[in-house]
């Protein structure tokens, strides 16, 4: 048997719209954002069976409110609640966090084009690296999925989180991060058996 992992972004959140680095900021789902997550939820419940042996066992998210209430949504028809990892939350984004993009282009042009370019390299001004991002992600995935052994979770975390961990699934260079999409409310299922599997990336509801 394998490990089946559901990785989840959260739903869209207040604001969206303006496209700021939201970062470690706390904002809430919207109105909009909760409906994606239902969608994802009903899709789960009815795809896996909520009280088969493939049913989840454990929902994970991160320390975000946008995260913990799209996770309690996720759980609700599994009759779980979320375990809450700190480790799972979005990269810190630092001087940037709370402005638009257009804003920190303007503010400061040549860091934030060094950035865009090669995210590897470069980090947001006093702000987790990608490197830094690969190394917390991949220590708590590591342990999450060794106390999991062939059972089915579901982690729902951002899309910076989500990005690092398919490329370091897919075996992708980080410096491509920004050629995996990651949508709101998006599913991804993983398989881990020797090596892992992709199923389904990207999925809306």
């Amino acid at each position: 048997m394998a490990t089946r992992i559901f990785l989840i972004r959260h739903g869209e959140t207040e604001g969206f719209e303006s496209r700021r680095y939201k970062g470690h900021i706390d904002v809430p789902l919207s109105a909009n954002g909760v409906e994606q997550v239902r969608r994802t939820a009903a899709f789960m419940a009815e795809s896996i069976g909520v009280s088969s042996q493939h049913a989840l066992t454990t929902v994970y998210c991160s320390d975000l409110i946008r995260a913990v209430r799209s996770a309690e949504i996720i759980a609700e028809p599994f009759g779980l609640k979320p375990v809450i990892e700190a480790e799972l939350k979005e990269r810190g984004f630092g001087e940037w966090e709370g402005m638009t993009f257009e804003e920190i282009e303007e503010k400061w042009p040549e860091a934030f084009r060094a950035w865009a370019d090669n995210p590897l390299e470069f980090s947001p001004l006093k702000g987790e690296s990608t490197l830094d991002v690969k190394t917390r992600a991949l220590s708590i995935f590591t342990k999450i999925i060794a106390r999991h052994k062939d059972e089915n979770i579901a982690i729902v975390a951002h899309g910076g989180i989500n990005r690092v961990m398919l490329c370091e699934f897919l075996g992708v260079p980080l410096q491509n991060i920004f050629r995996i999409e990651q949508d709101f409310a998006a599913l991804n299922e993983i398989e881990i058996w020797d090596y892992p599997v992709i199923k389904t990336l990207n999925r809306t509801f």
